[in-house]
């Protein structure tokens, strides 16, 4: 089993875990949006993750690294329809690239001067306008959920609509955040049991707040992980109380 696939599928999953997922959704009215990362190159499991969605019709954010998008490859995204509005395209960073020489990863943290930050976050959002065109939304997703109180400030200053990130991360920012709630699939629980009482929990808490924001990483996903993806479509889809958007409708 790759040590890149959370603990959460390294076993069958319980059909428990599916009646609890759905007994906490009943009786509740919750927004739900799936945030994918790391999007920009092709693969195998892109592809699936992308058909997926499509077959339930189920909208998604997609959070595009800018310099790991071509036209040639936005051209071969266009088997998806990128202009469908399912689709939600935004910005995520700049290269994926990590700056900090100890301590938690970042790619736009204390350690880089404004002026660097601005540059890189100009050039991305400029490279993505011209190659994904109306179909680009201002929203920036940072590498590992994190940035800088500056580059928070510079978001808005360049016109960024919303910045997304994970629930309760710091600096607090002026830009709405919307935030993930709910990873499946970068947790680091060491064994299964303590990752499925942490997908409850988070679960849970972001029912109780009205919002489930799920973050996924497709080149994460195992046999196990598209099972459980696909698994989640249908019990969500079942709730009358759950209602889908992107970011476009949360702004």
């Amino acid at each position: 089993m790759p040590d890149k696939v959370s603990a959460l599928y390294h076993q069958p999953l319980p059909e428990e875990l599916f009646v609890r997922l759905g007994q906490a959704l009943a009786g509740k009215r919750v927004q739900v949006f799936f945030r994918a990362d790391d999007i920009g190159k092709m693969d195998e499991e892109f592809i699936r993750m992308m058909e997926l969605f499509g077959r339930y019709a189920m909208p998604l954010c997609l959070a595009v690294v800018p310099e790991w998008m071509s036209r040639e490859r936005w051209q071969a995204m266009d088997r998806f329809s990128t202009a469908d509005p399912l689709w939600c395209w935004h910005q995520h960073g700049y290269a994926h690239l990590n700056y900090q020489s100890q301590g938690k990863k970042n790619e736009f943290g204390d350690v880089r001067p404004a002026e660097a930050v601005r540059r890189d976050l100009e050039r991305g959002r400029e490279h993505l306008a011209a190659i994904l065109g109306k179909a680009f939304c201002p929203v920036f997703t940072p590498p590992w959920n994190r940035c800088s109180s500056v580059t928070l400030q510079l978001l808005q200053e360049l016109g960024f609509k919303a910045v997304s990130r994970s629930r309760g991360v710091q600096p607090q920012a002026e830009l709405p955040d919307l935030y993930v709630n709910v990873d499946l699939h970068t947790g680091k629980e060491a064994n299964p049991a303590a990752a499925t009482e942490r997908l409850v929990s988070d679960w849970d808490q972001g029912i109780a707040q009205g919002r489930l924001g799920i973050m996924l990483h497709h080149q994460r996903m195992n046999e196990r992980s598209f099972a459980f993806l696909e698994k989640l479509f249908q019990i969500l889809q079942s709730r009358e109380g759950v209602v889908f958007c992107t970011f476009r409708e949360l702004l």
